[in-house]
């Protein structure tokens, strides 16, 4: 059978880290085997539920390039169908029709609790065989099983059982006519032809549930595969501070896709020692059954090197189309300065992330308009304005503009005035920069351009005699 997965967020909230390592493995295990992946939207709660959160899922799923053979799917769009098997469960005595209000199900949950009793279905209309009534407290629960035991192999935890007699009837169809969790899920993915579903551990306590109705339906259930939570470097539950956030908020903050997925496919799954993996790389080694029992810890140190990793090993250019939408995001047009493929090169080795690439590239792509004080009390002395003055003559002469162009210029005047680099390569940075940290002077230089790096040494000349006593 060919192998078909899904991932089936509920819009009730960003895509954040957790989801995004879900959506990945059940993407990979069916590459890994010539299948297929679903995408389906659970948006059937109706009050959490939001067009922006569904938005910010698809969103979210193709900037990472997890892209759906089938899909988006809703659940919404489904309900006439919901609505059919469930009527064929009570037709076949498998479900029933319970007319319990609020305040009667409230009432025996607070007697259960006060008697330390496990709060639970009564059972009150499991043997009436009531008929249907209109009636706005209706519901259909399922006729779950009594005795006996729900086995299943996890293929990530192994061997689970569940004593029937923890589950009680749960209810398949609410009275505002939607359906349950459990039991869309069930018709959703028979009706989908799932083979293979991979989600959260939280899961786990649904699974016998929902066995149980493939069972009443006739119908094999799929193989499981539930995955050990994700936690914070601490230990405890991941939260915002911890990086759950929304995935395009990593985005934002200046991640590569492909970086976010070989951190996310490590969080939980390896090969030997091998940390680096591009996407064919996963695709042929994943199989969902080797991804561990335990917890991962979610490490930002760790995200960052990688990161910085494909920065210094990718195609620049493939690079610079990401650059490109953090300088906009930052209000610098990319076509109005040096091409970003070169500033990718200069800053590859110092930055971590997009956004603060972009930041620091702020120099090259907007007016110089602050200059550190420190770094002109420091720099811009009198003693400088003779080795700016000779730099500037020379590289104006310069026939080509390259940083091989710039760095002959600097070694000229060096060697003409008989002073060390130093001397004038610390000068020349604030005046181009503002500050005294930048890439290599030729970089630094080379990709303000010709003509503005010139008009910001005379600037500092200009600063250097207006400061002369």
């Amino acid at each position: 059978m060919t192998c078909r997965t899904r991932f089936a967020p509920s819009p009730t909230g960003y895509l954040h880290i957790g989801g995004a390592r879900t959506a990945l493995y059940c993407w990979l295990e069916s590459r890994s085997r010539g299948g297929q992946f679903v995408l389906r939207v659970e948006d059937t709660d109706q009050e959490r539920s939001t067009p922006e959160a569904v938005q910010a899922i698809l969103d979210g799923m193709a900037w990472l390039g997890l892209n759906p053979d089938e899909g988006p799917i809703y659940q919404t769009h489904r309900l006439e169908r919901y609505r059919q098997v469930a009527s064929e469960l009570v037709q076949a005595g498998k479900a029933y029709y319970a007319y319990e209000s609020k305040d009667e199900i409230q009432a025996a949950r607070d007697a259960a609790m006060a008697a330390g009793i496990k709060p639970r279905y009564s059972g009150k209309y499991r043997t009436e065989n009531a008929p249907y009534r209109d009636d706005p407290n209706r519901v259909i629960r399922f006729r779950n099983p009594e005795g006996g035991s729900v086995v299943f192999h996890d293929a990530v935890k192994g061997r689970i059982e569940w004593a029937n007699a923890e589950l009680d009837d749960l209810v398949i169809e609410r009275s505002d006519g939607f359906p349950t969790y459990n039991f869309a899920v069930v018709v959703d993915d028979l009706d989908m032809q799932i083979t293979d579903v991979i989600r959260g551990d939280d899961h786990v306590n649904n699974t016998p549930r929902q066995i149980n109705i493939y069972e009443a339906l006739g119908a094999k259930a799929p193989r499981f595969a539930h995955l050990p939570m994700i936690l914070g470097p601490d230990g405890t539950k991941l939260s915002k501070r911890h990086g759950a956030v929304s995935v395009m908020q990593w985005r934002d903050d200046g991640y590569l896709p492909h970086a976010l997925l070989n951190y996310l496919v490590r969080l939980g799954w390896s090969y030997g020692d091998q940390e680096i993996f591009s996407i064919a790389d996963m695709v042929r080694l994943f199989r969902v059954e080797d991804v561990n029992h335990s917890a991962s810890r979610f490490d930002r140190d760790k995200l960052d090197w990688l990161n910085q990793h494909y920065f210094k090993t990718d195609d620049p250019a493939a690079t610079a189309a990401h650059l490109e939408w953090h300088l906009r995001d930052q209000g610098m047009d990319p076509t109005r300065g040096p091409k970003t493929t070169e500033v990718v090169v200069a800053l590859a080795e110092r930055c971590k992330t997009l956004k603060e690439m972009a930041e620091r590239a702020r120099v090259w792509y907007a007016p110089l308009a602050e200059y550190d004080s420190a770094a002109v009390d420091k720099h811009l002395v009198e003693g400088a304005a003779a080795p700016l003055a000779d730099v500037r003559t020379r590289i104006a002469a310069q026939a080509e503009w390259s940083p091989a162009a710039v760095q002959q210029s600097l070694a000229d005047t060096v060697a003409a005035l008989g002073i060390g680099m130093g001397k004038l390569a610390q000068p020349l940075r604030v005046a181009i920069t503002g500050t005294q940290v930048s890439p290599s002077i030729d970089h630094t230089v080379y990709l303000a351009g010709r003509d503005e790096a010139l008009k910001r040494i005379d600037a500092a000349l200009q600063k250097i005699a207006d400061r002369a006593p």
